[in-house]
């Protein structure tokens, strides 16, 4: 097989997309390198299509190898296992993208498995996946409209950087990663710090002007190696069953689209109408042939195109959404906070007949989740968790792991969040937020935004603004284009377009884009994206009206953590030898963690206050530099014939002896002291061995004068 080299500049590198030498079986197969980062991307297709099969079987696995880093896998067997959450959230921005770039029938599977197998550490190999399936895909045999080309831009100081590496991006406010085909966009996947929407605009345009290279490099590819497409069997509409199906359904369905509003009641509809027209099959057997089956399946597929143009058309000549809503219109929002009594936080936040339990609970540092990744091994300490039971939706299905769908609405909210979580000094928390989505009819992910960020709120979270998300939709066709604000899951499924923006009054938080058309011009997102604004702060201000700002207090039941400085020299005392010292502070005072940092900051996490006081005092004990003159309130520890020795300060201890006892002649120190006994003390002198005399009679003194 002939050999081929592009190259194209790539931020401050350049990329090279090699084909030919590696995986020559697949139909196709390219190694996309960036610096020392190299990513295999292959491309298979199977001979015919799975039978009975009506939907299109593509899947997208993106792999990083361990190895690729000169890292072992962690854990107890030493090999890659399932899927990271990394690895799916980077599968999907690939899926996203070429998935509407398939022929409309076209039921042959199709797989794309992009490999890491070298990682420098600071280039991200994900933009690289993408561009890698659009090429691999682009010069092998298999039936795809591409290419498409990809970029990441960061905001940086105020300027906007393509490509940037893992060192510039630790500073940026803005991550957006853009796909694009054609002169528009087909997939967005950002988060920003509060961003203004112009910026984020900017940033998709400039995006979008620096993949065009990519673009251009994957079509020199294909003319240097490129297959010739493969002649796939279509699936191909049988006319007559279909106007005999339209002639039976069309007239009752577009009543019902009409005139129900309520979910519920309207699939109760569309289920009668389908039950009365395939009561007798046999009806339609004369429209068995030329390789035509006739199945109550195949009634339903038609039932869906019937729902598909009825839904439309109404929207386009009518501007009549099937809930009757007008097209900028967005549900009645009803929400709630502390809604659970023993949990740290709460809220419950319904939108229409979408509804997400929001639950927030506080940890400590032990609390924190090991993120162990190519680059990298970091810990968070913020992380949002969505789960989509099959009751939402009224359905029936086995209880298993979050999948790739929980997996990515959870990272899409977690970055909407994410931007206004304060800082580590400011909170020293790790911060776990659940949504429950206890009911679903159309953007789920951007409800939980809503109940995650009211629950933060109702934990005493101090937020640094109100965050919420809507999200967007498109009904289009060769004449009309029709924006629609706050879709339902009709108009999610039969729509062309869902795209999700979440932020604060201040700006951009969260951005994605999904398309089932090829592309999006700038001009419809403008368009689109001031649409979600005027709706978001519709949305802030009635949340707001729930809860103004975060409470002053945290609930009973969370933690409480306090952050001290302390000398490093210092650290070693704290510690003691072994962390001898510091265990005993945890034992007697009943504190749940002490933990110290190189820079000498020491976090205490308890759960009770008198005993994180307690804590708190006994770190001071060691760690002041008491002074000479100074009077404290100490405990007699050891009594012995010469004196005593008292506890001055936690775990500091000092002798006070008899002389300096009492101002009377003492016989014996028993006579006048007992274990125990409590009493003020002067730190009369520190002696060259650091040690401390104390006097009893002297504090007595300066306390009467």
């Amino acid at each position: 097989m002939a050999q081929a080299r592009v190259e194209i500049p790539y931020g401050s590198s350049k990329l090279v997309i090699e084909s030919g030498k590696l995986a020559k079986q697949a139909n196709g197969a390219v190694t996309v390198t960036v610096g020392g980062t190299v990513v295999l991307v292959t491309a298979c297709m199977s001979a015919k299509p799975r039978e009975g099969l009506d939907f299109f079987p593509l899947s997208i696995e993106y792999q990083e190898k361990t190895y690729a880093a000169g890292k072992f896998p962690g854990g107890f067997f030493k090999r890659e296992g399932r899927s990271s959450e990394r690895e799916i959230l980077v599968s999907r921005l690939i899926d996203r993208p070429v998935r509407p770039l398939f022929p409309e029938g076209f039921y042959n599977d199709v797989q794309v498995v992009a490999s890491v197998l070298s990682h420098d550490g600071d280039n991200d190999p994900d933009i690289m996946a993408i561009i890698g399936a659009s090429a691999a895909l682009h010069i092998s045999d298999i039936p795809y409209d591409g290419p498409i080309g990809a970029a990441r831009v960061a905001l940086i100081d105020g300027q906007l950087v393509a490509n940037p590496t893992f060192t510039q991006r630790a500073t940026s406010t803005m991550d957006l990663v853009v796909v694009g085909w054609g002169d528009g966009i087909v997939m967005i996947e950002g988060e920003a710090n509060e961003v203004p929407e112009e910026m984020v605009l900017k940033g998709l345009q400039f995006a979008l002007d620096n993949m065009q290279e990519g673009k251009k490099a994957q079509e020199e590819l294909k003319s240097k190696i490129g297959k010739q497409k493969a002649k796939v069997d279509l699936k191909q509409p049988n006319v007559e069953f279909i106007a005999k199906v339209r002639e039976l359904a069309t007239s009752r369905m577009n009543e019902i689209y009409t005139t129900i509003a309520d979910k519920a009641e309207r699939e109760s509809a569309v289920n009668n109408l389908f039950d009365k027209i395939t009561t007798d099959m046999d009806a339609y057997a004369a429209f068995a042939k030329d390789g035509h089956e006739i199945s109550k399946e195949g009634v339903k597929a038609l039932f869906e195109t019937l729902q598909y143009e009825i839904i439309r058309g109404n929207v386009f000549t009518k501007g009549l959404r099937a809930d009757g809503r007008g097209l900028k219109d967005i549900r009645q929002i009803d929400s709630e906070v502390s809604v659970l009594p023993r949990t740290h936080g709460s809220s419950l936040f319904t939108r229409g007949q979408t509804q997400a339990l929001g639950v927030v609970t506080l940890g400590t540092k032990d609390d924190e989740q090991l993120v162990e990744s190519l680059e990298s091994t970091t810990y968070k300490t913020f992380m949002l968790h969505y789960n989509f039971p099959s009751f939402s939706v009224g359905e029936t299905k086995p209880m298993r792991g979050p999948g790739r769908r929980e997996i990515g609405h959870g990272a899409l909210a977690a970055k909407a969040l994410r931007a206004v979580v304060p800082s580590k000094e400011e909170f020293p928390y790790t911060i776990r937020i659940v949504s429950e989505v206890l009911e679903s009819n159309g953007s789920s992910s951007m409800a939980s935004v809503c109940a995650g960020c009211l629950a933060m709120m109702d934990a005493g979270v101090p937020i640094k603004s109100m965050v919420a998300g809507i999200s967007v939709g498109l009904i289009s066709d060769e004449k009309n284009t029709v924006l629609i604000t706050d879709i339902m899951g009709l108009e999610d499924h039969f729509g062309d377009m869902d795209f999700k923006v979440a932020g604060s009054k201040k700006g951009v938080t969260a951005i994605q884009l999904d398309l089932k058309i090829k592309r999006l011009t700038m001009p419809l997102i403008e368009k689109a994206v001031a649409q979600a604004k005027e709706a978001r702060f519709i949305i802030l201000d009635k949340m707001a009206a729930t809860i103004a700002s975060p409470r002053k207090e945290m609930s009973q039941y969370a933690p409480r953590i306090v952050t001290i400085q302390i000398p490093q020299e210092k650290i070693g005392e704290v510690i003691g030898p072994g962390g001898k010292t510091i265990r005993k502070m945890i034992e007697e005072s009943g504190v749940k963690s002490i933990d110290i940092e190189e820079d000498g900051k020491v976090i205490v996490a308890s759960p009770d206050q008198t005993a994180l006081d307690k804590a708190v005092m006994m770190i001071k004990g060691l760690t002041i530099e008491p002074e000479v003159g100074a009077i404290f309130e100490g405990t007699v520890k050891r009594i012995m014939n010469f004196g005593v020795f008292v506890e001055f300060l936690p775990g500091r201890e000092g002798l006070c002896h008899v002389s300096e006892l009492s101002n009377k002649f003492t016989k014996d120190v028993n006579d006048i002291v007992k274990l125990g006994d409590k009493f003020k003390v002067k730190l009369i002198e520190i002696d060259e061995m650091k040690r401390f005399n104390l006097s009893r009679k002297q504090a007595e003194a300066k306390a009467e004068a």
